[in-house]
């Protein structure tokens, strides 16, 4: 994961590595995807499915969860709150508009709350701080990094982060229980290592490898959504080869969209990789905040990759809406470099996290500009005269933040899996207030006839 000041890459870099060179043993990942059958397919976690979303139909409106560790995953939950606690008046009739979301994508940290919220719908406002926000997780993985025993096992580090999120989190959670709730269709992303291919645990990437999501744990998807390189294994899915399947219709139609399209080009081209299967009989996942720390492009990349938004509208069972909004929330930090305060030479780690940084912002700046243009281009081809679409994207992030001393606490909280509670109440806080006072937000909610959720941003948040 290519993160800001990153706690994992720039503090435990040195350790992830030392561990790797003791163990001095071949390391296999355990391969838990299953082969594709005709009996399984149907009942998929796919697209063409739908999601069995209730909404209105009038709005389209998609989340993006960036990485962060708990950072990001707190704030999203705020987030989440925020739009539990908002009303919309649409037909006449008054709704939250956290049941107008359709779709919501995430890498890393974020992946924790979007998954939660996926399984169990509002049962995240009752125990997801205790079960994940508030619990020293990070902990328990340092702890059993430095367990000996854990240095000569051949399944590697990664699988003791899985057995956790099972047992204490996500509970043997598959997606084929993720497709039985109501709620929108989650994205969890990663990054394929090998090829640097953003993968999006759905059927319809499923596909190309021949495998079965249904059964597959949703535990270990958001394992290689947030698994850290080299500090963690990559999670590995086989490629199977006996489904016979080829190139299917929808990403040759794309190759050929492609011809004036770099960006598009490149994601098909990574995609058709899979049917390489001879030298691709496996797969390896890792944090999906390389590809994509945003989760937007994932956001881009299945609209376009299917066919445009009209196809896309179509597989989610969706009508043209009268609205396209996305909300975006970057959970990056800004912290103020020390280095530049001496003319001592920089640590190999404050280099590594200098460059990071640098990287991480140039793209995050791309990315941004590509889903703004694409939004606004996705309304004009569902526009028609009779029924014009409008858009609306709404970028949440800390440096929005006005107050010089809550800013600067904010940009202090490190990329952990281990906050204090007074980080998670104000992250959270964060996470409402932001999206309350977002200038496009209070715009959207006046032509709704919205009603704003109460102030979130009480004495101790401040």
């Amino acid at each position: 994961m290519v993160k800001q000041k990153s706690y994992f890459m720039l503090r435990r870099f040195v350790l992830g590595l030392g561990l790797s060179l003791i163990s001095g043993c071949a390391s296999y990942g355990v391969v838990d995807n299953k082969p594709q059958s005709d009996a399984v397919y149907s009942d998929s976690y796919s697209l063409h499915t739908g999601t069995g979303q209730q909404d209105s139909g009038e709005v389209w409106l998609a989340l993006a969860f960036s990485g962060g560790g708990t950072r990001a995953a707190a704030f999203a939950y705020g987030v989440l709150q925020e739009l539990r606690d908002t009303k919309i008046v649409v037909n006449g009739e008054q709704r939250r508009l956290l049941d107008e979301v359709d779709l919501i994508s995430s890498v890393s940290g974020g992946s924790f709350t979007s998954a939660y919220y996926g399984l169990h719908g509002d049962r995240i406002f009752e125990d997801y701080e205790e079960v994940f926000l508030r619990r020293d997780i990070e902990g328990y993985l340092l702890r059993s990094l430095f367990n000996p025993f854990r240095w000569l096992t051949s399944t590697g580090r990664t699988e003791m982060a899985v057995k956790y999120y099972e047992d204490v989190i996500f509970h043997g959670a598959t997606f084929a229980d993720m497709k039985q709730t109501s709620g929108p269709m989650v994205l969890i992303n990663a990054s394929d290592l090998g090829y640097g291919v953003r993968f999006s645990f759905v059927q319809e990437y499923f596909n190309l490898l021949c495998s079965d999501l249904s059964s597959y744990p949703v535990a270990r998807a958001v394992t290689a959504s947030s698994a850290v390189p080299v500090l963690f294994n990559p999670v590995v899915v086989e490629n199977y080869s006996d489904c016979k399947s080829a190139i299917p219709e929808w990403l040759s139609a794309a190759e050929k969209r492609a011809a004036n399209d770099p960006e598009l080009e490149q994601v098909a081209e990574g995609l058709e990789t899979y049917f390489k299967r001879e030298r691709r009989q496996y797969a390896h996942f890792v944090d999906g905040g390389i590809t994509d720390n945003l989760g937007l492009r994932a956001v881009y990349e299945i609209v376009e990759i299917v066919g445009g938004v009209k196809v896309f509208l179509q597989r989610m069972l969706r009508d043209p809406p009268r609205q396209l909004v996305v909300i975006s929330l970057n959970a990056s930090t800004d912290p103020e470099p020390k280095m530049d305060e001496s003319r001592k030479q920089p640590s190999l780690m404050e280099t590594i996290g200098a460059v990071s940084d640098a990287q991480l912002h140039r793209y995050n700046v791309a990315t941004l500009d590509l889903m703004d243009d694409s939004l606004k281009r996705w309304a004009r081809e569902l526009s028609t005269p009779e029924r014009p679409v409008s858009s609306s994207f709404i970028q949440l992030r800390f440096k929005d933040i006005e107050e010089p001393k809550l800013l600067q606490f904010f940009n202090a909280v490190p990329t952990s899996f281990s906050l204090t509670d007074e980080q998670v109440d104000k992250l959270i806080g964060a996470g409402r207030e932001l999206l309350r006072r977002h200038p496009e937000f209070q715009r959207l909610l006046a032509e709704w006839g919205g009603d704003p959720g109460a102030d979130a941003m009480s004495s101790k948040q401040r």
